[in-house]
């Protein structure tokens, strides 16, 4: 009798040590997880700030002085988000962290060349670096334009927009 009741202790501290074995296991998933979906709410924020500032036609002095063979960038004009996505690159050598690159599919409302529909990428692809970098506190760790935009284990960069 008295054999058994040391079993029963044994067998709970087997058991409580798998659990905290899988709690820690997962916490740390979680935690990845957080940090990409925290990184894709800045990308769709900044993504939406980038659009409503360029298709207002707002921009700083120097800008709208560099636009002057782009006509139909001075005027407002509308542009449409399909999707926003991101894929894996491994890991950047560079800086030994994840590498995630950020794609925007959109679509403009008039038909515009080459030169401008990359203008307008461009602007969305920096508000979506600049958004990214905030919410993770980088904006110091990173060059003007936020590229590449850090966080504790990514890299992030963009590609161009795909207009579709």
């Amino acid at each position: 009798m008295n054999d058994e009741k040391g079993q029963l202790s044994g067998e709970y501290m087997l058991l409580v040590g798998s659990l905290i074995v899988v709690l820690m296991i997962s916490i740390f998933m979680i935690a990845n997880e957080n940090e990409l979906n925290i990184a894709m709410a800045a990308a769709k924020s900044g993504v939406d700030e980038g659009v409503a500032s360029s298709s207002s036609a707002i921009y700083p002095k120097e800008t709208f002085n560099e636009y002057d063979d782009m006509e139909g960038l001075k005027h407002p004009y509308s542009v449409s988000i399909v999707n926003v996505s991101y894929n894996s690159s491994g890991i950047d050598e560079n800086y030994g962290k994840q590498k995630i690159q950020f794609k925007v599919y959109a679509k403009a409302s008039a038909d515009y060349n080459k030169k401008e529909l990359d203008s307008i990428g461009d602007r969305i692809n920096y508000n979506l670096r600049k958004s990214v970098a905030m919410s993770f506190n980088t904006e110091d760790s990173t060059n003007k334009l936020y590229n590449p935009v850090f966080s504790n284990n990514y890299v992030f960069t963009t590609a161009n927009v795909v207009w579709v």
